[in-house]
């Protein structure tokens, strides 16, 4: 294989782990665009939701190996999956907002964003002590598709799956904020949440709504992240989920296009930075670049300096 395949086959992994990483970055990025909270608990939505589709799949395989293989197609189990796991990690999300955050939601300082932390590691504690803390094995009902991009780099049919999945469902989000009504109030909310109530916006409904969406997008991140690496693992929330808070700061936090393409830059900068310089090197630069962003440009590539709302 040449040089160039083998950058090139980097340059396809790297997008792959952007998309992941971009579905988990708008969550972030949601959150604080609507009520400037940076939500430490979303990391482990993310991984509860990796291992409630590994739990999904099993049971899809569970119901006979013939499922999979030759009744129920496979575009159909994953769509299954998808559906289950954005429903239940959207109301975990609802959940952790109306139980815990809303009643700090006025409370000045960062009660709500400790408060984030202390439910992130409930989630991850409750994992480790049920599952253990050996990783298990992720389903693959894949098959194992192959194309030739070049004479050494390959494309492979989880690949395509992963890049379709993503694309769809930032699309999706995308026409939801711009299009639809609850969009738009979400966008009004997140300018000014005062102005927007005097204007007739329920905005506790707006924050649920913004809650259930973006944490529904972890669960599909987790969903990718299995069916990608193989594997599902309680520390899998801090180890994608810090790249994936960096990507939402790289592009600006509260930036829905910016935490798309900070995404990709980062998945890009994991793939291309193993294989020009070492795979340890990889935390380095990614977190160099977190406190690089932080120190000369706080609004990264597409925010903009917000006026605060307390």
């Amino acid at each position: 294989m040449s040089y160039s395949d083998v950058l090139l086959q980097q340059v396809i992994n790297g997008v792959s782990l952007g998309a992941m990483y971009a579905l988990l970055a708008l969550g972030f990025t949601m959150v604080y665009g609507i009520i400037e909270l940076i939500n430490f608990a979303h990391f482990n939505v993310f991984m509860v939701g990796a291992f409630f589709s590994m739990w999904i799949l099993k049971l899809t395989g569970l119901a006979g190996q013939k499922v999979i293989l030759t009744g129920l197609p496979l575009v159909g189990v994953l769509l299954l999956a998808l559906v289950c796991v954005m429903l239940f990690c959207g109301v975990l999300g609802v959940a952790i907002e109306r139980t815990v955050l809303r009643p700090l939601r006025n409370v000045p300082g960062t009660a709500a964003m400790i408060t984030t932390i202390g439910v992130s590691y409930i989630l991850f504690n409750v994992i480790l002590l049920s599952q253990g803390a050996a990783a298990l094995n992720f389903p693959n009902p894949m098959p194992a598709v192959v194309w030739n991009v070049t004479g050494g780099a390959v494309l492979k049919l989880r690949e395509v799956l992963l890049w379709t999945l993503a694309g769809v469902l930032m699309l999706g989000l995308h026409f939801f904020v711009r299009r639809t009504r609850m969009g738009k109030a979400m966008q009004a909310t997140a300018q000014d949440q005062e102005a927007a109530r005097m204007m007739g916006i329920e905005v506790d409904s707006v924050v649920m709504t913004t809650f259930f969406l973006g944490s529904a997008l972890a669960g599909a991140a987790g969903l990718v992240f299995g069916l990608y690496y193989n594997f599902a693992s309680y520390v899998i929330g801090y180890t994608a989920g810090l790249r994936a808070f960096t990507a939402a700061v790289l592009g600006g936090i509260g930036s829905i296009p910016g935490a798309m393409l900070g995404g990709i830059i980062i998945g890009l900068i994991e793939s291309l930075g193993g294989q020009l310089l070492a795979t340890r090197w990889t935390d380095v630069i990614i977190f160099s670049i977190l406190v690089i962003v932080l120190v000369f440009r706080p609004t990264g590539l597409f925010g903009r300096m917000m006026i605060r709302k307390s």
